[in-house]
């Protein structure tokens, strides 16, 4: 990828309501996103009815009900899929969604998804990983929780699978909602990097932009973040989410820094040339010196502007005969 691909985390952010789900995406699209995420399971397939919340799920969402029964409320059907993605293409977007079982990746797949974008908690999930790499499409995957040993396993069953190792990029993470800016460990981006020999980049779970914004400047090639329409809505990530105005300034953030990094090449650039004669300076006679008088540290200094003697001559200078009369602040000629 030549630019940063940016991934609009819609996720479950929709509630169960299509509207709403048509609406974040096209929040994405407006904001300028490479793409937008949602999520494909079933309850059943996904978690055991007895599966407890997480700490941030508690803390986010009716303490009466199940984690089962509020991730049910959350599914979307196969014409849900098929309803967002022709949503997608007319926005000019593409559609993306995380399969959390063995039978999303075939529906996915079905449906032609272009990129397999991997969660953290699949990670350690074998069959899972292996099919999606019999598939031998692009794979984005989620590093959350997860030992670097962990991700090296991981990586070697999708190539073992069938995936190219180029074709795979590899995200750092944190899965704490919101992570806690100490937890972060931006660096790890770029061991990663390093130590797999992979394309790299972040998903995320911060508050506030200025951390995926941060990780672009350390060489994140994928930035995965949530959004919302209003970070108030009842849900389990609404509050870890960014809204609209947030997220468009993050887009345009990344946008800005990726043109910052040029080409490396140190050089003056075309829009400040025209400032190096007025913002420079030049040797010029600090009295008035009479043709023949020796050039002295006394007679002469350096003044703005740059358009005569560079004063890099002056050692040069000092000690020769001056050719002509010159007045104070007139520029030196030889």
């Amino acid at each position: 990828m030549e630019s940063v691909f940016i991934i609009a985390e819609a996720g479950v952010n929709h509630n169960g309501d299509m509207e709403i789900a048509k609406q974040l995406i096209d929040v994405a699209a407006d904001a300028g996103a490479d793409a937008v995420k949602f999520q494909t399971f079933t309850a059943e397939a996904l978690l055991s009815k007895g599966a407890p919340k997480a700490q941030y799920q508690r803390q986010t969402t009716d303490t009466t009900e199940t984690q089962f029964e509020m991730i049910k409320k959350l599914e979307l059907d196969r014409r849900a899929h098929h309803l967002l993605m022709e949503r997608c293409s007319k926005k000019n977007i593409m559609f993306l969604s995380s399969p959390f079982d063995l039978e999303s990746i075939t529906i996915l797949n079905n449906l032609g998804i272009e990129i397999f974008k991997i969660p953290s908690g699949e990670i350690t999930n074998l069959p899972y990983l292996r099919k999606i790499g019999k598939l031998k499409k692009p794979i984005i995957l989620s590093s959350g929780m997860s030992t670097m040993p962990e991700v090296k396993t991981a990586l070697h069953v999708l190539t073992d699978a069938g995936t190219s190792k180029n074709l795979i990029t590899v995200l750092h993470c944190n899965t704490e909602y919101p992570t806690p800016m100490n937890d972060v460990n931006l660096r790890a981006i770029q061991t990663m990097a390093e130590m797999l020999d992979v394309q790299t980049g972040y998903s995320d779970h911060t508050l506030g932009i200025e951390i995926s914004i941060a990780a672009v400047a350390m060489g994140a090639r994928v930035i995965e973040k949530h959004f919302t329409l209003n970070k108030d809505l009842p849900g389990p990530d609404h509050q870890a989410s960014l809204e609209p105005r947030q997220f468009k300034e993050m887009v345009n953030s990344i946008r800005n820094l990726e043109q910052a990094f040029g080409d490396g090449t140190k050089r003056p650039t075309l829009s400040e040339e025209k400032n190096k004669a007025i913002v420079r300076k030049s040797i010029v006679a600090n009295k008035s010196i009479r043709q023949g008088e020796m050039f002295s540290e006394k007679n002469l200094t350096i003044k703005r502007p740059g358009t005569g003697i560079s004063p890099m001559l002056w050692d040069k200078i000092v000690g020769t005969p001056a050719k002509e009369d010159f007045q104070p602040d007139e520029m030196i000629r030889l």
